[in-house]
C-alpha cells in the first residue's frame, strides 16, 4: 500500500504518528516561510504544513513546484494545528511531511475540483472522470451504494433471491422503442437490449424460484429528460403465489427499510388512491400529496349564467390556493401567461379572492352574483384570505392543466420541500388504453398485466372499463416503483394477445415461449419494479437523476466524453451484413 491512512480519518489522539498519505493536492498556499498543502483522497482532506529551518530546502522546492491536483504521496508526522478548522473533520491536525514524492503530475484542470465549482454541465460532463472529485458527486454516488445495499439487505432476509438475467433478448413491437445489436453469426438478425427482465422473471417463477430480485441495467430508446436515461437501473422484483395485497405489503416494506436504512427515517402510514380517484383529485396519476388543494368541480354551480367560456366548457374545476388572496392583478396576469405556454396550453385563467369579511371578489363579476361567488367558496371551503383558481374545458385536458398549476403553486408557495417525504400507493389503473390513430386498444402497462378477476367479463363488451390488477408507488409527485399481478393462464394471455391486435401467428413468433411455458404448470405470481436512478435522486433532494450516475448521457443521449455514440468502421459494417443489407 502506498499510504498507511486516508485524507480523512487522521484526528488529534494520531498526534506524533508517522503516516504516510496519497491523494491529489487540492490548494497550495505559499506565504513564504511557511507553506500549507491541503492534500485531498475520497474520504477527505488534510493539511500538510512546511516551515523555513524545520523543512528541509529540498522539500521546500518539490513543495513549491506542485500544482493543483497533482498526485501527491507523503510521510510525515501528525502535529496539532495552531489554527483549528471546525469545518473539516482533520481540522485539529496537520502533516509535517519529510518526504515529498510526486506520483504523477497534472495539467490544470479546466474548472475547478470544489464543491462550489465554476464548470457548467457541459464541461463537467466532457471532463466527467475529474468532475467524480468533486464532494457532491461522490456523496451522491456513495448514497447510491447505500440503497443497493440496504436493498439486497431487505430481499436476502425476505428469501429472495438474486438472478441476473439476459441483456442480449428479442425485440418486441410493445412498450418503448429497443435499441438493437446486430449479430455477426446470424446475418439480417438482431438481439434487442432489454426494456425491463419481464418475461424471464415470469419464467423464473415459472421454474419454482418463488421470490426473485435483480438490480439490473434497462434500456429504451426514448426521448431524454431530467429523470430519463437511455440505460437506467431498477429494482426488478417478482414472487409466486402471491395476491396483489402480498405485493403491497412486501415492497411497503422495502421502501421503510430504504428510508430508515438511508435517511434515518421512520415513514408514515402509506395511503392507497385509486387512479380514478388520482385523476379526479389531482388531474395525475402520480400525485404529489405534500400539500392540499385538490380539485373541485364547479360545473353545475358555474355553468348557464351567461359566461360563455364555462357554458361551452365540458369540465369547470378549481383548486383553492389557502392564504394566496394577497395576489396582486401582476402576479395574476404572469400566473395567467405561464398557463398560456404551449408546454401546458390553457387558454385563460379565472380567479376569484376571498376577503377578510368572507366576500368574494372575482375576476367575472359580471357574470356573477355575490351569491354565486359564495357558492363557489363554499364548495371549495373557501376561508377568508384564500384564493381560488379555476380552469375549463375539454375535461382530460383541463384536469392536466389544473395539475400543472397546482404545482407550480405549490412551488412557489414554498409547499414541495424536498425533505418532507409522502409516499403513496395508486391502485387499479385501466387495464387498456385506445389509440385513436392505430384504431386499436394497448396495454396501458404491458401485455402480461392480469385484469381484475371481477372485471375479466367485460374484455369482451367494454374493454376500456377493465381494471388493471396494477399499482404504482409514488413519492413527492414521482413514480418510483410500478407493477401487477400478472397473467399466468395460456388462454387468458392468448384473450389479452388477440385484444392488443396481435394475431395467432404474430403471438406465437413474439411470446410463443412464454405461452408455452404456462402449460407447464405456472403459478399465480406477481412483482414490481423500482426506478433505483429515481429513489437515489430522491433520497438525496435532487430534481435529476442524472447526478446520481457515474458516467451518465447528455440530454441528446450522448456520452460527450467518450464520444458516443459514434460511427464505426465500414470493416465492421461487413462482418455484421449492414452495409449488404442496405
Amino acid at each position: 500500500m502506498l499510504r498507511s491512512n486516508t485524507c480523512g480519518e487522521l484526528r488529534l489522539t494520531d498526534a506524533s504518528k508517522t503516516v504516510t498519505l496519497a491523494g491529489w493536492v487540492q490548494t497550495v498556499r505559499d506565504k513564504g516561510g511557511v507553506l500549507w498543502i491541503d492534500l485531498r483522497d475520497r474520504y477527505g482532506i488534510t493539511q500538510l504544513i512546511l516551515e523555513e529551518g524545520v523543512s528541509s530546502a529540498d522539500l521546500f522546492s518539490t513543495a513549491r513546484s506542485l500544482g493543483r491536483e497533482f498526485v501527491l504521496q507523503v510521510t510525515g508526522e501528525v502535529v496539532e494545528r495552531n489554527s483549528k478548522n471546525p469545518n473539516i473533520p482533520t481540522g485539529e491536525i496537520e502533516i509535517r511531511p519529510t518526504t515529498l514524492t510526486v506520483l504523477n503530475s497534472a495539467k490544470v484542470p479546466p474548472f475547478k475540483i470544489d464543491d462550489e465549482t465554476d464548470g457548467g454541465d457541459d464541461l463537467r460532463m466532457k471532463y466527467r472522470y475529474l468532475d467524480l472529485r468533486r464532494n457532491p458527486v461522490r456523496r451522491n454516488l456513495e448514497l447510491r451504494h447505500r440503497v443497493a445495499q440496504a436493498t439486497r439487505r431487505y430481499m436476502d432476509e425476505q428469501a429472495f433471491i438474486e438472478v441476473e438475467t439476459p441483456v442480449l433478448i428479442k425485440s418486441t413491437p410493445e412498450g418503448a422503442r429497443d435499441f438493437v445489436v446486430p449479430s455477426r453469426m446470424n446475418p439480417g438478425e438482431f438481439y434487442a437490449l432489454p426494456q425491463s427482465p419481464q418475461t424471464f422473471k415470469q419464467l423464473l417463477m415459472v421454474s419454482g424460484f418463488d421470490r426473485y430480485f435483480q438490480i439490473v441495467k434497462c434500456f429504451r430508446d426514448e426521448d431524454l429528460r431530467a429523470d430519463r436515461q437511455p440505460e437506467f437501473t431498477q429494482i426488478d422484483c417478482e414472487m409466486s403465489f402471491v395476491e396483489q395485497e402480498d405485493i403491497l405489503q412486501m415492497f411497503e416494506g422495502l421502501v421503510r427499510h430504504l428510508f430508515k436504512a438511508v435517511k434515518g427515517l421512520d415513514l408514515a402510514e402509506v395511503p392507497r388512491m385509486t387512479y380514478a380517484d388520482a385523476m379526479k383529485l389531482y388531474g395525475s396519476d402520480k400525485p404529489d400529496i405534500r400539500f392540499g388543494m385538490q380539485f373541485v368541480e364547479l360545473t353545475d354551480l358555474a355553468k348557464g349564467k351567461g359566461f360563455p367560456v364555462f357554458d361551452s366548457a365540458e369540465l369547470v374545476v378549481g383548486i383553492n390556493v389557502p392564504g394566496a388572496a394577497e395576489y396582486t392583478r401582476k402576479q395574476l396576469d404572469e400566473l395567467t401567461e405561464w398557463l398560456k405556454r404551449p408546454q401546458i396550453g390553457a387558454k385563460g385563467l379565472i380567479y376569484a379572492r376571498v376577503n377578510a369579511d368572507g366576500s368574494v371578489k372575482s375576476s367575472v363579476d359580471k357574470f356573477y352574483s355575490p351569491d354565486d361567488l359564495a357558492a363557489w367558496a363554499s364548495a371549495m371551503d373557501s376561508k377568508p384570505g384564500d384564493l381560488i383558481l379555476v380552469l375549463s374545458g375539454e375535461a382530460d385536458k383541463a384536469r392536466k392543466q389544473l395539475n400543472e398549476l397546482r404545482l407550480e403553486m405549490g412551488t412557489r408557495l414554498g409547499l414541495r420541500n424536498p425533505d418532507d417525504y409522502k409516499v403513496l400507493w395508486v391502485l387499479d389503473f385501466p387495464l387498456l388504453e385506445y389509440g385513436e390513430e392505430e384504431a386499436r386498444w394497448f396495454a396501458m402497462h404491458h401485455p402480461f398485466t392480469s385484469p381484475k378477476p371481477e372485471d375479466i367479463a367485460l374484455l369482451d363488451t367494454n374493454p376500456g372499463a377493465v381494471r388493471a390488477n396494477a399499482y404504482d408507488m409514488v413519492i413527492n409527485g414521482t413514480e418510483v416503483g410500478g407493477g401487477s399481478i400478472r397473467i399466468f393462464n395460456r388462454e387468458l394471455q392468448a384473450r389479452m394477445f388477440s385484444l392488443l391486435g396481435f394475431s395467432d401467428e404474430e403471438a406465437k413468433a413474439q411470446f410463443g415461449f412464454l405461452m408455452d411455458a404456462f402449460e407447464y404448470g405456472a403459478p399465480p405470481h406477481g412483482g414490481i419494479a423500482f426506478g433505483f436512478d429515481r429513489l437515489c435522486s430522491l433520497f438525496g433532494g435532487a430534481d435529476s437523476i442524472r447526478d446520481f450516475i457515474a458516467f451518465p448521457k447528455n440530454n441528446s443521449g450522448r456520452d460527450v466524453m467518450i464520444d458516443s455514440p459514434s460511427v464505426i468502421a465500414n470493416k465492421q459494417l461487413d462482418e455484421l451484413k449492414i452495409r449488404t443489407m442496405v
